[in-house]
């Protein structure tokens, strides 16, 4: 989020895991501003159309109208990655959306993929992607263990605790949706 709008505040550490025919989205559930955590039990990965799951970092007003947006494009049975590409071109062409402060991870257990303000639709390689405050220590921690014979759903759980012992802004009140493809 942007600083001189929002000094302070931090939260959320949401993070997937493409393994083994599933998928594994996790979120933590921590709002924080400045030393001072706001909420413990935020849920910011939830299910939206037919079989997708997002996880958000960020603005939850801000979140929740990318989402209202994101399941519009997947009306008539659009291709996620298609109605991934539209947002971000809503998104950073829009006069109103390009102010959104929020991230995005979207699956529908085929595909997975990170959506920023900037206009990024991005695939992550190794089969793992993380976004906010504690993404990159979730990202790390997953990566590390995606060689093990641990499922999917282990690794994230076992990233998110590594992420919540390193992170200040992350906690262990987990959130958790799995597709199985």
């Amino acid at each position: 989020m942007a600083d001189d709008k929002f000094p302070g505040w931090h939260g959320t550490t949401i993070l997937a895991v493409r393994k083994g025919g599933e998928v594994v989205v996790a979120g933590d559930g921590q709002v924080s501003l400045g030393q001072t955590v706001i909420k413990g039990t935020a849920r910011k990965v939830r299910r939206i159309a037919d079989g997708v799951v997002c996880g958000f970092a960020g603005s939850t007003a801000d979140a929740f109208t990318l989402l209202e947006r994101l399941e519009k494009k997947l009306e008539g049975a659009v291709p996620l990655a298609r109605a991934c590409v539209e947002l971000a071109k809503d998104w950073r062409m829009d006069k109103y959306l390009r102010n959104l402060e929020a991230m995005l991870i979207v699956t529908d257990g085929v595909g997975l993929y990170v959506l920023t303000g900037a206009g990024d639709v991005l695939e992550p390689e190794h089969d793992v992607a993380a976004i906010g405050s504690g993404g990159n220590f979730a990202l790390a921690a997953a990566r590390a263990l995606m060689d093990s014979d641990l499922p999917a759903e282990a690794i994230a759980r076992k990233a998110m605790a590594i992420a919540a012992d390193i992170c200040v802004y992350t906690n262990g009140n987990l959130t958790v949706e799995r597709i199985a493809k």
